[in-house]
């Protein structure tokens, strides 16, 4: 049995029915929403209506796990509580209200994460909007076509908040971002995050800092006309809360199963929770972070597949694993791309690590080859021994997917003097004879041998 529809949950009970037929494990999947396997992460593309149609966004439909693969998808139903002595679930229909019991063997609990949305005073006003879920995208779409709002607020600088603050823009909207924090992009440290808000105001987009929201203000017939901040009132005819979320562990709590340190559902490595015969994987499950040596929790789509997959394989009867993570992630703000991996300076602090960081400037191609775009980037390295402990790269066109060469360099546990020599390509249209990468680790290691030279 399997709690959630979407990319832990689908992969897992993908992964199970190919080692067992239907003969072999029944497997039912509840999902309260109306789809199935679908990229979260295309949301914010979809709104922009730079992926036009809702059918790109969705891998399987329910009627093809059901016809194609025997596994017995219900949407529009949702799991409020699980019984572990007897071994049940209790379903509710969402369109009914109706609720009936259901038996299980094997539980795959794929709950996904919940938005945070603080009780704002205004907070009921219609027109405020998460996006959580498919059907959030499509009805914030809806709204953009046809009600024609004319300034949207986005509240929260993290991920979603850029990538909404971009789609209102790409639909001709006036955009304000609102973010408490010192720069958007608090996964980022802030000499980074600067580089992002100044861009996004080069964009058009009032970006205001350090302002906490502390209500909504209404219209005679109950929308939300405006956002009020600890230092103005800005209209808005959307508003969109970007706020982040937690992991949706109240049910898998309520059973009694534990949860870790990071607040989110404790697993091993094979994706087992505490309770015998539960499984758990996505955006409510805690990870290890290879890095810094912890549980946290980062949710993020890429870590959901691979330990849905994970799960589904040892339900099936074979023996898979997940290491960790090192946290590596990338978005786009306008013409802006972002980057990260590993720990920030702040993480690397808090993990205990003497360290240091270095940034350089370059290009994401020969300066002289015509498309030359400026890239940042940045890395954190341990102090005496040089060893990479995060990266972080903000650039124009082809500089995000650079990241990648820093993660399998952080996954390995390279050190920056061993990555000075990486055999990394080179050709005009796609890099400089030296990639942004190794001036990048030359230059770390030449601060790691400076600050060595001071200590001898």
């Amino acid at each position: 049995m399997v709690i959630g529809g979407d990319a832990a949950g689908m992969s897992a009970a993908s992964q199970a029915r190919r080692r067992r037929g239907p003969n072999d494990l029944e497997i039912v999947a509840f999902e309260r929403g109306d789809y199935t396997s679908y990229s979260a992460c295309g949301i914010p593309y979809f709104v922009a209506d730079t992926v036009e149609e809702l059918d790109k966004l969705i891998v399987r439909r329910p009627e093809e796990f059901r016809d194609k693969y025997d596994i017995d998808v219900r949407i529009r139903t949702e799991v409020t509580e699980i019984d572990l002595d007897a071994r049940t679930v209790t379903v509710r229909d969402v369109d009914n209200n109706n609720e009936t019991k259901e038996g299980f063997d094997i539980l795959m609990v794929a709950t996904g994460a919940i938005p945070r949305r603080p009780p704002f005073e205004g907070g009921d006003a219609a027109g405020i909007f998460g996006v959580q879920t498919l059907n959030d995208g499509i009805l914030v779409r809806e709204v953009i076509e046809d009600e024609k709002p004319g300034h949207a607020v986005v509240v929260g600088g993290g991920y979603i908040g850029l990538e909404m603050a971009e789609a209102f823009v790409a639909r001709g909207l006036k955009v304000s971002l609102v973010e408490v924090a010192p720069q958007p992009m608090a996964t980022l440290d802030p000499d980074m995050g600067e580089l992002i808000a100044d861009a996004m105001r080069k964009m058009g987009i009032d970006v205001y800092t350090n302002e906490r929201v502390e209500g909504f203000e209404k219209d005679p017939q109950g929308r939300v006309s405006g956002v009020v901040t600890s230092e103005r009132s800005l209209h808005a005819d959307i508003v969109l809360l970007g706020l982040g979320a937690g992991p949706n562990v109240e049910l898998v709590a309520s059973a009694g199963i534990d949860i870790g340190p990071s607040g989110a559902i404790a697993v091993d490595q094979q994706m087992k929770t505490s309770a015998e015969g539960v499984w758990a994987a996505g955006d409510c499950v805690e990870k290890f972070h290879l890095v810094s040596r912890k549980p946290v929790y980062i949710a993020l789509g890429t870590h959901a597949n691979k330990e849905g997959r994970v799960a589904g394989i040892n339900i099936g009867g074979g023996y898979a694993t997940f290491p960790g993570i090192v946290g590596t992630a990338a978005t786009k703000v306008c013409d802006l791309e972002v980057a990260r991996t590993g720990l920030n300076e702040r993480e690397a602090t808090e993990s205990g690590f003497d360290h240091l960081a270095s940034s350089i400037d370059s290009t994401t191609r020969a300066g002289y080859f015509p498309g030359a775009q400026p890239i940042r980037t940045k890395l954190i390295v341990e102090s005496r021994s040089g060893k990479l402990l995060g990266a972080q790269i903000i650039g124009r066109e082809d500089a995000g997917k650079r990241i990648d060469a820093l993660a399998t360099a952080l996954w390995n546990e390279m050190n920056v003097s061993e990555m000075l020599n990486m055999d990394l390509s080179y050709a005009p249209p796609f890099a400089p004879v030296w990639d942004p990468v190794l001036i990048a680790a030359r230059k770390a290691w030449e601060r790691v041998e400076a600050a060595l030279s001071e200590t001898t």
